[in-house]
């Protein structure tokens, strides 16, 4: 066993040192420095040393848990994202969540809320039919939990329950989490401190990096409880890095504030490597007085030989999904799942009926009808909080007939229906067979027209097999003729020209290609006024909001390039009016503003290391000050004004 972990890299041999001696660890590591590899490492060698042993793998996506599931496929290890891990664990005790959303309720403090007035009954959900459920959305009146609430009750529950503890102690002798910097604290505190109220044994191990925490929700760091006592987190550092090439590494290093410096891994066989030597590749750092990106892209083409239309090579990240939807071709969609100010005007009715605890039974008018009410009567400030603001009356004013609908809408399911771009855009790949699992945040339209969409890309690429079994069609085939009427009606449907989305949902029906089943029709009823409005859209704008989701575009958010890698990569500097970024204070060294400029930074440090050989920056308009900055940091020869 010990001439095997000698075979192992020089990381993984400390951790199991570590292991041996029951302490909980930390490997961190910089982008590109092979974290799963070192995780998978480890695994595989802990399944080996206790083939007895439960080993729990918990991350953060989806896809992250079918990689992991991939490159160790063993019966003693389970991987799941964090919130299924907390449910299953959770889900079999309904008397105790029942009891936990309860106090929490009750509890001023608590970000969990039943809208009934306190206090709420003990027995408040013994009617419940199917008990306590975690769902994609939040019905707490009906026992329906979601994402952030789940994290509250767990560790509401391993707090107050130990026996819990001791469960989940005994069922797992190991858990490991990745990319922990993305796990939120209420996660840590079950793991770290709550499990230390049962006697049980088992250990915890974190992969990640700290300079890669891009999201609010999430720890970001352990600094609080690493150490070299026996009761405290024992971090390991991995420096190398495989991934980029010199020059991006050494801008990578200017920009960690964690004490770890990368330096190129001494594996020659690491991609950033060549004959023994390790790539120089390029940074540039392009700025202009205009946003031109066309100009920038034209210039990477004719002087260093970008091609964007090769998307697994090049890629253009922006910050935001709305910075991307002009120039990828889905903005009619994009608007209509985020900057419907219909919608907007109906949640400052909601939030006026709330705020003034107006109690009237509004379940039988219209939305109109409730509006005509809550103005009546009404001047000045109290007229101005139940009507439209200036931004919202333009939009109406450019939607006569939209707001018509809505007018006419009954207002109990208007006040009810719920729209999200994370309905449009949540891209977690899932097996809807799983009923436990909680995958893509789609909504039922958007799930039907990609399964249209899936259709018609398997046929067109000529991947017949993968078609014929995901086709509706495949019951009908009985005849060798079936399989030619079947050749007729997809290829009907492979060139859409200006077809509507609801024109397409029907031939594909008509068809048999894609059937409408029960949850677009439920979709349909309990979601007419969002239908309505999409199904106006030409399906082609549909298929490039596909190709861009699917990854076939130049086009990706900052965040969503997480993980991954390409050969080039433009960068383009705008934080398109969120208000939680900001370049210019990352070439500035804004204090005063601490965490705006943290959080630039470490998505810059994380858009930075996608690139494998070729980083380029764009920078609209920059002030001396960031231009004298970027000299810095790219030295003077890397500077391209346009």
């Amino acid at each position: 066993m010990v001439e095997e972990r000698l075979t192992l890299e020089p990381e993984v041999q400390e951790i199991l040192r570590l292991i041996d001696k029951k302490r909980n660890f930390l490997l961190s590591g910089g982008a590109g420095s092979g974290k799963t590899y070192s995780l998978v490492q480890v695994i595989r060698q802990v399944i080996t040393e206790n083939p007895t042993s439960k080993v729990a793998c918990m991350t953060y996506t989806n896809s992250a848990v079918k990689e992991i599931e991939e490159r160790v496929n063993h019966k003693n290890l389970n991987v799941s994202t964090i919130h299924d891990f907390l449910w299953d664990n959770c889900k079999h005790f309904q008397k105790e969540l029942k009891s936990a959303i309860i106090a929490l309720a009750n509890d001023e403090e608590s970000k969990i809320s039943i809208d009934e007035g306190n206090p709420i009954p003990a027995n408040y959900f013994d009617d419940l039919k199917k008990g306590i459920q975690y769902k994609e959305y939040l019905k707490l009146k009906e026992g329906i939990i979601s994402h952030d609430e789940l994290l509250i009750v767990a560790n509401y529950m391993f707090k107050k329950y130990s026996k819990l503890s001791d469960i989940v102690k005994d069922k797992f002798q190991f858990i490991f989490i990745d990319e922990y910097q993305d796990t939120n604290a209420a996660v840590v505190d079950i793991l770290l401190n709550h499990f230390k109220k049962s006697r049980k044994q088992n250990l915890i191990g974190f992969f990640g990096d700290a300079m890669q925490s891009i999201y609010d929700d999430g720890i970001g760091n352990l600094d609080e409880y690493k150490g070299d006592a026996a009761d405290t987190v024992k971090e390991v550092k991995k420096a190398q890095n495989r991934r980029n090439p010199r020059k991006v590494i050494d801008l990578a290093n200017r920009l960690r504030t964690d004490g770890i410096t990368q330096e190129p891994s001494a594996d020659e066989t690491a991609p950033n490597m060549l004959g023994g030597q390790v790539k120089e590749g390029n940074i540039l750092f392009i700025y202009s007085p205009n946003g031109d990106i066309s100009a920038v892209k034209q210039y990477l083409y004719a002087n260093h030989g970008w091609n964007f239309e090769n998307a697994e090579e090049t890629k253009e990240l922006n910050l935001t999904h709305n910075l991307i939807a002009n120039k990828a071709g889905f903005r009619t969609l994009m608007d209509i799942y985020d900057k419907d100010l219909i919608l907007g005007f109906r949640n400052r009715i909601k939030k006026c009926i709330k705020d003034r605890a107006i109690g009237t039974d509004f379940s039988e008018n219209t939305f109109g009808e409730v509006v005509a009410s809550l103005e009546q009567g009404k001047t000045g400030g109290d007229l101005r909080a139940v009507s439209p603001t200036n931004t919202m009356q333009s939009f109406i004013d450019g939607n006569p007939e939209l707001y018509n609908i809505a007018l006419n809408y009954n207002y109990s399911l208007f006040s009810k229906m719920y729209v999200n771009k994370d309905q449009l855009l949540d891209d977690k790949k899932q097996d809807e067979e799983d009923e436990n699992k909680k995958g893509s945040k789609r909504d039922n339209l958007i799930k039907h027209l990609f399964k249209i969409q899936n259709n018609i890309v398997l046929y067109k690429s000529g991947r017949y097999n993968e078609f014929l079994r995901v086709t509706d069609y495949k019951n009908k085939i009985i005849r060798i003729a079936d399989k030619r009427i079947l050749k007729d009606n997809i290829e009907s449907l492979t060139n859409v020209g200006d077809k509507t989305i609801e024109e397409v949902i029907n031939d594909a029906n008509e068809k048999s290609i894609c059937l409408i089943d029960d949850k677009l029709e439920d979709f349909k009823a309990m979601n007419e006024y969002l239908y309505n409005r999409v199904k106006e859209v030409r399906f082609s704008e549909f298929e490039k909001l596909y190709d861009y989701l699917e990854g076939k575009t130049p086009f990706s958010t900052q965040h969503k390039t997480k993980g991954t890698e390409f050969n080039n990569v433009l960068v383009i500097l705008d934080n398109g009016s969120w208000p939680k970024y900001n370049f210019e204070y990352l070439f500035t060294d804004r204090t005063d503003k601490a965490s705006v400029l943290q959080r630039t930074q470490k998505i810059f440090y994380m858009c930075c290391t996608r690139a494998k050989k070729n980083l380029a920056v764009f920078y609209y308009d920059p002030n001396p000050a960031v231009v004298a900055k970027a000299n810095e940091w790219f030295g003077n020869n890397n500077i391209v004004a346009l």
